[in-house]
């Protein structure tokens, strides 16, 4: 029922639409029955039931809402046994006029509740994936190291439109097919009472059928969106490493591996159609059923018309009805069954929208707009899930100063940069900004403080005009150009086809190794940030490209508050301070010739890559 809720607040957030499908739904179902209910009128002047009878009164309305509907009755069958003892071909023609006048605005609404409908089931679509885009981007970077992009996509698309398809059936469920049985129903009771409570008593066993179809339904749609999760990621895992995946003659292996994936999502959707699927022949069986019970019994009062009054105009208008009233009970399968898979994908919906977000700001942060004094590390201990990753670190970084990391790979120091900007959350220890917790600062401020240049440069499909300007979209042409000349970026940005025009690809693969970097550094420069985080930005590049990167790292840090993660130690030789980690602990510390020195794990380091001889 919870489920249910969501899916219908969702709906009427359009209330205007959903009104407008409902009344057109509404009008749909009456003109609907009109159509089928002025049959009896035709029948009676074929069958000549009517021409001998004598008109006895005008009927009379009584002033009632529900009077109106037996009046108009009344009122059509007075006028129609006037017009047949009179004119029985006129009578014949004015029943077919009107009948396709009902047949005409029974189509007109309903193609207005489609159109309508169209507009609300998309408009509920782009909000579930706005909301779902929008907390994907406020997710903490540790989510995306327990769960898969693929599966995210697989949200965003299959399941939401699981959801697209109940917005109608809910629709449908509780403000069309309720009323279209109650109004068969009713027409049914005018006729015959005695034959219509007869055929209800048969109806209820093809809803406990149904019912049973739909739980075992829910179970295996949830299955099957999880498998469309683990197919995206193996796409997104395999299409991203295509270069490997040639390099290493593994397609057969990968192909494999895909057509497997893919093979068991076939088996279980193909298992969610066959189960959804069922409930129509099932109930056109049952329903197949009913109807000869019901010719069976109707036929039998037919032919004892002394007792029941029950006329065979009067029964086959009952039976055209009845076979309708069939089609909104199936809707009501139909829609029960969308509704239970859109349960299972509402829950998977729910994990994003509902997932903890961790990384909080205060009720009332504070606003800085530059580091003063520095940045301070204090007895910060972190873990990840259960092994601790930093153990009690503490240094500063004064303003204007460059502080660097060095260490083997998992001693620590990229995590100790992603706690900076508030990619994870410190549990014991702070990080101060000018004696101010980073906790306490409004995470825009915070982050606008901060530049990043990693060493995987991260760009977009986009000209490069626009990667450069990324997050600053109100930056000027001058600007921009003048960040890419202290970046050493512009002489091979004019050199491409467009220039800043040109668009450098999916993740930038348009561009060197080199390229990319001078154009994540340009990004750098024209944010201007204060504070200034390398990470292993030219460890990537060949010896050219890195003399270049660095002429332009240089530029960048001059005069910034910079932390540098450094792979080759030649790069951070004129730092101010070195921190040498292992194992999430800060074991040496001081200048490249004071940790030369000591001869410890720096100069060991420095050996290896050849620095000292």
């Amino acid at each position: 029922m919870k489920d249910i809720l969501e899916i219908y607040k969702y709906t009427f957030q359009y209330k205007a639409t959903a009104i407008l499908v409902i009344v057109c739904n509404l009008l749909y179902v009456i003109f609907n029955l009109l159509s089928l209910a002025l049959f009896v009128p035709f029948l009676q002047v074929i069958f000549n039931e009517n021409r001998a009878t004598e008109v006895l009164h005008e009927p009379v309305y009584n002033g009632s809402f529900t009077g109106f509907f037996q009046y108009a009755g009344e009122w059509y069958n007075y006028e129609m046994n006037l017009m047949s003892q009179s004119d029985p071909k006129g009578a014949l023609l004015f029943v077919c006029i009107t009948v396709l006048i009902a047949f005409f605005f029974k189509n007109i609404f309903r193609y207005g509740a489609i159109w309508f409908q169209s507009q609300l089931r998309m408009s509920v679509v782009r909000d579930i994936r706005d909301k779902l885009f929008e907390k994907a981007m406020r997710l903490p970077i540790s989510y995306y190291t327990d769960e898969r992009r693929g599966d995210l996509m697989a949200r965003m698309q299959s399941d939401v439109g699981e959801i697209e398809n109940a917005v109608v059936s809910m629709l449908e469920l509780f403000f069309r097919e309720p009323v279209a049985i109650a109004i068969n129903l009713g027409a049914l009771l005018y006729w015959s009472p005695q034959l219509t409570l007869f055929s209800l008593i048969l109806l209820p066993v093809s809803a406990l059928a149904i019912s049973i179809i739909g739980k075992s339904l829910k179970r295996t749609a949830k299955q099957g969106q999880e498998q469309m999760g683990i197919l995206f990621s193996t796409m997104d895992e395999s299409l991203g490493g295509i270069r490997i995946i040639k390099a290493f003659n593994a397609m057969s292996q990968m192909i494999s591996k895909f057509k497997g994936e893919n093979l068991r999502h076939q088996k279980l959707i193909t298992k969610a159609f066959r189960k959804r699927d069922l409930s129509s022949p099932l109930n056109e069986i049952l329903g197949s059923a009913v109807m000869i019970t019901i010719v069976w019994y109707g036929g039998t009062l037919v032919l004892d018309k002394s007792t029941s009054g029950f006329t065979s105009s009067e029964f086959m208008g009952f039976i055209i009805v009845f076979s309708q009233l069939l089609r909104p009970i199936q809707g009501v399968a139909n829609s029960l069954a969308n509704l239970n898979k859109a349960k299972a994908s509402q829950d998977r919906i729910n994990e994003i929208l509902n997932a903890d977000e961790k990384i909080f700001e205060t009720e009332h942060p504070k606003h800085i707009s530059t580091v003063q004094s520095g940045i301070h590390y204090e007895h910060v201990n972190f873990k990840y899930k259960d092994d601790p990753v930093l153990k009690d670190v503490s240094f500063s970084i004064p303003a204007g100063k460059t502080i660097a990391l060095v260490g083997e790979s998992g001693s620590g120091k990229s995590t100790i940069a992603d706690l900076l900007p508030r990619f994870y959350d410190i549990k014991e220890g702070s990080i101060k900004i000018d004696d101010i917790d980073i906790r306490d600062l409004a995470i825009h401020d915070l982050r606008q403080l901060i530049g990043i240049v990693s060493q995987e440069s991260i760009l977009f499909n986009a000209s490069v005009k626009e990667n450069i300007a990324f997050g600053m979209p109100g930056a000027s042409m001058e600007d921009i150009i003048n960040a890419a000349k202290i970046a050493n970026a512009h002489d091979f940005i004019m050199s491409l086809e467009n220039g800043y025009e040109t668009n450098i690809g999916e993740r930038g693969n348009k561009l060197s190794g080199g390229q990319k970097q001078r154009v994540s550094i340009a990004r750098a420069v024209l944010k201007n940030p204060p504070v200034l985080i390398l990470d292993e930005a030219t460890s990537a590049l060949d010896t050219e490209s890195e003399q270049l990167v660095q002429n332009a790292l240089e530029h960048l840090m001059k005069d910034r508050t910079s932390l540098v993660i450094a792979h080759r130690l030649s790069t951070i030789q004129r730092a101010d301070e070195i921190l040498v980690l292992s194992k999430g602990e800060i074991i040496e510390r001081g200048k490249h010739e004071e940790l030369l020195a000591k001869k410890g794990m720096y100069y060991r380091l420095s050996s290896l890559q050849g620095i000292i001889s």
